[in-house]
């Protein structure tokens, strides 16, 4: 998909596979951390592998009753010259009724504190950019903690614009 030369060889960004879901897991739970967030409920390599994979499951083979969902979420991973995984970035087609279109949000981009300021960042985001050109979309849109002052500034150098909103979340089922 895409590459850099790391000084020990070529990182590479490209999408994950199923084989990947333990280390993606892991990743997931250091970001939720990094953002000061409760970890990951158990099981969530299988919940992410009917999103990410559909009818393939956390197996990568068909199941033998086929269902008929098909992948919701995309998934790339930044990948070291040695194999192992350094980052992700999720992205999903979401629609704006304001502007009635469809654009890609993308809802994770993590790297792990020694992968940052590698490159890899940039690499991602051209693979997500690469994602919404080949699903048609025109635009690309994310929020990030205000507190993350690092990444406002890495995403402030790509060019990107920013909003102030808040985020809110509720329970369908009042406790």
């Amino acid at each position: 998909m895409s590459d850099r030369d790391s000084g020990g060889g070529r990182a590479m960004v490209r999408h994950a596979r199923v084989e990947d879901l333990g280390r993606l897991v892991e990743l997931v739970a250091e970001h939720a951390e990094y953002e000061k967030a409760a970890p990951p409920a158990p099981g969530l390599a299988d919940r992410l592998a009917g999103l990410l994979f559909g009818d393939r499951g956390s197996t990568g083979e068909p199941h033998a009753l086929p269902r008929t969902v098909a992948p919701r979420l995309r998934c790339l991973v930044a990948e070291l010259p040695d194999g192992s995984l350094a980052g992700y970035a999720t992205c999903a087609p979401e629609l704006s009724t304001w502007d009635g279109v469809a654009y890609l949000h993308m809802d994770c981009l993590y790297l792990t504190s020694t992968a940052r300021g590698h490159g890899l960042g940039p690499l991602l985001v051209d693979a997500v950019r690469a994602e919404a050109r080949a699903l048609g979309l025109t635009e690309i849109q994310w929020q990030t903690p205000a507190w993350n002052e690092g990444a406002i500034r890495f995403y402030d150098r790509l060019g990107a614009t920013s909003k102030e909103k808040r985020r809110y979340t509720l329970p369908t089922d009042p406790a």
